[in-house]
């Protein structure tokens, strides 16, 4: 039976142990221990419907035969733009994959969970043809998280340039973080994992571990929080985070929400406040791999607490703010993906936050990367697979006669 899971945030009054025996109760309310790794499933070919607390709905496949796609963004004219991890941007016009890639990418460290990542647009790409990519940057000390901005002019990228290489080199392929959004502000925001290095979150001499806020040329606003501050570098906008996956901005408060993985379990949605330290691996929910405690601690002075936890894990990836009329119960809601999770988790929100959660999609077995609000008012899956592919969330209504291409 179909159930919304409440979750109740334990209180930072509470003493350590109260509050991990709470969390403890919380988990197995919401389905016991760490459930055993499932393979995904190849992309479905023909739509299916399901049924939601809210909404009968209708799962349609989009696009397919894509190389482990990362993110989607929408052009004005419904187009889409894809990255695929091994390094190359795709366009997708008039709903059928161009085969042709767009020229002009960098160079990628396309290893592990590095390559071409994050693609987005210019809040005014109408009028300056501006995108942004963010990718694995291969270099002599190992590889680090880049971003690079260009002009898109429909086939080629021109004028393309790294505008932005975090100090966050390591040797290894793992936890670049790598989302973007740009916020009321005019503000770029952009996530930097820890690089698999848990000792780099709290260190505020380098990028790793952060939530980063740039100009749109790359350059370092006078009012971030950390400017001239000994110790820090003036970039950062909070810090403390292990690998950040999902970032985006509510539509009508404006407050900027992450999302990160936890290790065996502790994945968290934080909402982001300027200057503030997120605790890992100080404080977490999660444990080791092997099952070992990392802290005894889920919350210490000082460091944030998340907004919600997931235990156990389901690898939180890509969000998006519900702001549509085609599905009217889930305005407002915030939809991420689950990859490790097999799943689509929506996030049920009032003005004061979080609230509970549902899980949607679970028979599609669909490790998903990215979500997105397409301009029709319908969502957009992005499946991490090779093939991969983008499904379309719709209403459920008569059949249509839609295929993958």
């Amino acid at each position: 039976m179909m159930r919304l899971i409440r979750v109740i945030r334990p209180s930072v009054g509470w003493s350590t142990a109260i509050a991990a025996l709470f969390l403890t109760a919380a988990v197995f309310a919401q389905g016991g221990p760490p459930f055993p790794r499932v393979q995904s499933l190849p992309l479905p070919t023909a739509g299916q419907e399901f049924q939601t607390l809210a909404h009968p709905i209708r799962v349609v496949p989009v696009v397919s035969g894509l190389a482990l796609p990362w993110s989607v963004t929408f052009l004005p004219n419904g187009d889409m733009l894809v990255t695929e991890k091994v390094g190359r941007l795709r366009i997708v016009r008039n709903g059928k994959l161009d085969p042709q890639p767009i020229a002009g990418t960098p160079q990628v460290h396309a290893m592990g969970q590095g390559g071409l990542l994050e693609v987005a647009l210019h809040p005014r790409f109408a009028e300056n043809r501006i995108i942004y990519l963010t990718y694995s940057k291969p270099g002599e000390r190992g590889n680090t998280t880049a971003l690079m901005r260009a002009r898109f002019d429909g086939t080629t990228l021109t004028d393309a340039k790294d505008i932005f290489v975090a100090d966050a080199w390591a040797t290894g392929n793992a936890h670049f973080g790598s989302k973007i959004a740009f916020g009321r502000d005019g503000m770029l925001y952009m996530t930097v994992g820890e690089r698999n290095d848990r000792t780099r979150a709290q260190v505020t001499t380098h990028h790793a571990g952060k939530v980063l806020r740039l100009r749109d040329d790359g350059t370092v606003p006078p009012d971030n929080p950390f400017v001239g501050r000994e110790g820090f570098r003036p970039e950062i906008y909070s810090y403390g985070h292990r690998n950040l996956q999902g970032l985006t901005f509510h539509p009508d408060t404006g407050a900027l929400w992450e999302t990160e993985h936890g290790p065996q379990g502790g994945d968290e949605l934080n909402q982001i406040l300027p200057g503030r330290n997120y605790g890992w691996p100080v404080v977490t929910f999660g444990r080791e791999y092997t099952g070992e405690i990392i802290t005894n601690q889920p919350w210490r002075e000082g460091m944030e607490q998340p907004m919600m936890v997931w235990v156990p894990s389901i690898a939180l990836s890509g969000m998006v703010f519900y702001t549509g009329d085609k599905f009217p119960s889930w305005k407002g809601n915030l939809f991420v993906g689950g990859m490790a999770g097999l799943q689509l988790q929506r996030v049920v929100f009032t003005d004061k936050g979080p609230i509970g959660r549902e899980t949607l999609l679970a028979e599609l077995k669909q490790r998903i990367r990215d979500v997105r609000q397409g301009p029709d008012g319908f969502l957009y899956l992005v499946t991490d697979a090779n093939p991969g592919g983008i499904l379309r969330i719709e209403p459920a209504g008569p059949a249509q006669t839609i295929s993958a291409r």
